[in-house]
């Protein structure tokens, strides 16, 4: 069922990364390393400084589809903050979001605080703000959990 009215979505947390914040930033800022962190991710390529274009395969609930976005980073403070501006469509919907990210020294690594906030259209909102809202969670989960394990790898050879 099309869904007329976009389904707002707000999505905020904290992470500790057990990696200094120097390594942290590169890292929230190298498209090669993004792409194997987000769920989903087929490419990310740099169109313009600090400009991307992405393609991501997603399932929301049992529906899968494909995704074409861009992102747009912005207000950047190395290594400390940035703004991410996202939006994009694909055979499931269309989305937008602005997000912030700000990343602090802490005691078993680096503290990495999100906040963002967002709209989702089309057939994938049908499914509802608390299923969309579960299924962020859950990939914003993976997209962390890769991060860690990316770090943890590139520890080690270093």
């Amino acid at each position: 069922r099309w869904r007329r009215t976009p389904v707002k979505l707000d999505l905020a947390g904290k992470e500790v990364i057990d990696a200094p914040i120097e390594q942290v930033w590169t890292s929230l800022n190298d498209p090669e390393f993004l792409t194997r962190c987000i769920p989903g991710c087929r490419s990310m390529q740099e169109v313009a400084p600090d400009s991307y274009v992405v393609r991501l395969d997603l399932k929301v609930a049992s529906v899968g589809g494909s995704f074409e976005g861009k992102v747009a980073l912005s207000d950047k403070v190395v290594p400390e903050q940035c703004r991410i501006v996202i939006s994009g469509s694909g055979t499931l919907g269309h989305g937008s979001g602005e997000a912030r990210f700000t990343l602090a020294p802490a005691d078993n690594g680096t503290l990495l605080v999100y906040d963002g906030a967002g709209e989702i259209g089309g057939l994938v909102a049908g499914v509802g703000q608390r299923v969309l809202r579960g299924v962020s969670k859950h990939l914003v989960g993976k997209f962390f959990k890769s991060v860690r394990s990316e770090l943890m790898g590139a520890t080690r050879v270093t």
